[in-house]
């Protein structure tokens, strides 16, 4: 399943072409859940892809650098020593 939130997102929709006429500064979050797939790859010459997708078809694609993915490796070795959640 996923859930995309636009906060002060505003659309027009004219003879099937998509037009942002909102403001510059929209958020957005979005979430994935139930993943199927999950893979960790280069992008580029100097990040790190990890790629998420469920099994409807649905896909989140995040790209790290370096620093960033170790430091979330570091977060899930944390994770896997004190949670039961890895057992």
């Amino acid at each position: 399943m996923l859930t995309v939130d636009f906060d002060s997102l505003m659309i027009e929709l004219k003879e099937g072409v998509v037009k942002n006429v909102g403001p510059a500064n929209t958020d957005a979050t979005v979430k994935l859940y139930d993943v199927e797939e999950a893979e960790a790859r280069e992008f580029g010459d100097e990040r790190i892809k990890l790629a998420f997708a469920d099994g409807e078809g649905n896909e989140v694609e995040v790209a790290l650098f370096p620093e960033q993915a170790s430091a979330i490796r570091a977060g899930l070795e944390e994770l896997e020593a004190e949670s039961r959640v890895f057992e």
